[in-house]
């Protein structure tokens, strides 16, 4: 188990002598410029009560299992002298002005020399001792390892170390949401205690500078199809003695909007399917007259602008969830799987004109049955106007669809879709 700050330190580090640079670590925790194979990454914003513990913890791995590493801090700029204590401990410290938690952790990876990177939080809360499972499964080739503290991927939680809310509600949600989302079998999606390669790294192009990074780093992962494993760890109650830096209720939104604006399927495209058939459905149904469906209970006129309303929203969420879908493709996600290639490739946008064109056409022709029947009644009121309505409103949504077609599949050459 991991030292904390208030209890005793069993491994001395020599103090350096006046002009002498701080001693290079044994196993090679310095870091050579020649680079090594595992880099400890912390991210660190006043932290010198609990600092040096984890560096101390990641020295005994490195010594205990004689590892050609180093260990990295990502200062977001600490007032409390964390970065003069890091240096002292031999560990490298990269002053990272930009703020927050993803961006300390992307300015100590992107100067790492480590070939694998072990990262986890400073507070002491996880044990870099238990990196040297990481570095095994890393080893065979994984190129993210995910730590699991939650009992059900065999990991532990010390009393107290977990808020009740983070473990009963916020991880068990959104880890469950990644599951489906992104058809991860990751236990938990949010463990801080984490390995992976430098090379993944460079692939995975994380971009987030808050708490959210934890997560876009296990969806990318996922979504470009690496090889992710799970190790169980034990999280133990951290050694600050102020409030953590994690905000539960802003950070946890923050994960869900990441991971929920990165799956359009789930959250526009499914939910826009159900619409369109629905109002496809019900409008086919009530097109030629009320629809009993009980006695008493009758479905009519009103029921078909619920149905013309069911498909505009349908179909609205279905062409955004494309035009995201793209997006995410090409700036974030990178090439698609063949299915979605295959997809795209019958896609231009002369077809995409041709359809929207010709279900606006036939819109109109359906507009042109009341308007007929207007001029016969020499412009005045139509005497029965539910005789109309019908072809009216499903005229005017053909056309509403059509000319939606016809702007997206612009929007979709404009965003580059040339597979072909």
């Amino acid at each position: 188990m991991m030292t904390h700050a208030h209890r005793p330190i069993e491994v001395p580090l020599p103090e350096p002598k006046s002009g002498e640079a701080s001693p290079r670590p044994k196993g090679g925790a310095g870091g050579g410029a020649e680079g090594c194979e595992v880099t400890f990454v912390m991210p660190c914003l006043n932290e010198a009560r609990t600092l040096e513990g984890c560096i101390r913890a990641a020295r005994r791995c490195i010594d205990e299992h004689r590892l050609d590493a180093e260990i990295v801090i990502g200062d977001n700029g600490s007032t409390d002298g964390s970065q003069d204590l890091a240096r002292r401990c031999g560990a490298r410290v990269i002053d990272v002005p930009a703020k927050g938690y993803g961006s300390a952790l992307r300015g100590a990876i992107e100067a790492a020399r480590g070939r694998f990177i072990i990262m986890a939080d400073s507070d002491q809360s996880y044990d870099f001792g238990e990196g040297f499972k990481f570095v095994a499964k890393l080893r065979e080739g994984f190129d993210l390892v995910m730590g699991c503290r939650m009992p059900r991927g065999g990991g532990s939680i010390d009393p107290g170390a977990m808020p009740w809310k983070h473990r009963w509600i916020g991880n068990p949600i959104l880890t469950r949401i990644g599951q489906v989302f992104y058809r991860t079998p990751i236990n938990d999606f949010h463990c801080g205690l984490r390995g992976f390669t430098k090379a993944a790294y460079e692939q995975m192009a994380l971009r987030t500078t808050g708490m959210e990074f934890a997560s876009e780093m296990v969806i990318k992962a996922s979504l470009r199809r690496m090889r992710v494993a799970e190790v169980p760890i034990t999280l133990h109650k951290d050694g600050r003695d102020r409030p953590p830096h994690l905000r539960s209720w802003r950070d946890g939104w923050r994960h869900l909007r990441f991971m929920l604006c990165l799956s359009p399927r789930w959250t526009l495209l499914i939910p826009g399917l159900v619409l369109c058939v629905l109002g496809a459905v019900l409008g086919a149904a009530v097109w030629m007259g009320p629809l009993v469906i009980a006695p008493g209970v009758a479905l009519g006129i009103h029921s078909m602008v619920a149905a013309s309303l069911m498909l505009l929203v349908g179909f609205q969420l279905v062409t955004v969830a494309v035009a995201m879908r793209i997006f995410a493709l090409e700036e974030e996600i990178g090439p698609p799987s063949p299915g979605i290639a295959r997809l795209f490739n019958h896609f231009t946008l002369e077809r995409g004109v041709l359809v929207g064109s010709g279900a606006a056409l036939i819109g109109l022709a359906l507009i042109g049955i009341p308007l007929l029947t207007w001029i016969r009644s020499n412009l005045g009121e139509i005497r029965d106007p539910l005789s109309t309505l019908r072809p009216m409103v499903a005229g005017a949504t053909l056309v509403a669809l059509g000319v939606q077609a016809v702007l997206m599949s612009f929007v979709y050459s404009m965003m580059g879709i040339k597979r072909r």
